[in-house]
């Protein structure tokens, strides 16, 4: 029997089914179909979901739009976990209804502290030193010190 790698990323099932599910999720979401006062207020979007191997629990990244009352809206979502578990049973084919976990979408932050960092000095003074054309630069300096190289060698 073949082994399994951890590391190796979800299988295209588990990918295609998380799709399915973040789709179920969006259009309950969207419609207003959750009987909680919360998420009638707010408007959720679902970025990711992370199936298990086994497809019996499904991982939701959430983020309420700007960003607002962040707990208030996980907190809804668990209250309301089993009604759409319900929901995204009827609207995806499965053998078994996964179990929903919801947690704070954290990809916004990242691109932000990335975006904050390629701003920053630093970065901008070592574009700035390197010209528009930095790239073509290190290539010819690394071509030229090969050259050399061999040249060396060969005398």
């Amino acid at each position: 029997m073949a082994k399994r790698f951890a590391a190796a990323g979800p299988t295209q099932r588990q990918s295609r089914v998380a799709e399915l599910v973040r789709h179920a999720l969006a259009e309950v979401l969207a419609r207003g179909d959750v009987p909680d006062p919360v998420l009638a207020r707010h408007v959720v979007t679902i970025p990711e979901v992370r199936m298990s191997p086994d497809l019996k629990l499904a991982t939701a990244y959430v983020m309420p739009l700007g960003g607002r009352d962040e707990a208030e809206v996980l907190a809804a979502l668990d209250r309301a976990r089993k009604h759409l578990r319900g929901e995204v049973a009827r609207r995806v084919n499965l053998k078994f209804a996964p179990e929903l976990r919801f947690r704070r979408d954290e990809s916004f932050d990242e691109a932000a502290r990335i975006d904050a960092l390629l701003r920053s000095e630093p970065v901008r003074r070592d574009v700035e030193k390197a010209g528009v054309d930095g790239d073509d630069d290190v290539e010819t300096d690394a071509a030229e010190e090969t050259r050399a190289a061999k040249k060396g060698e060969n005398e």
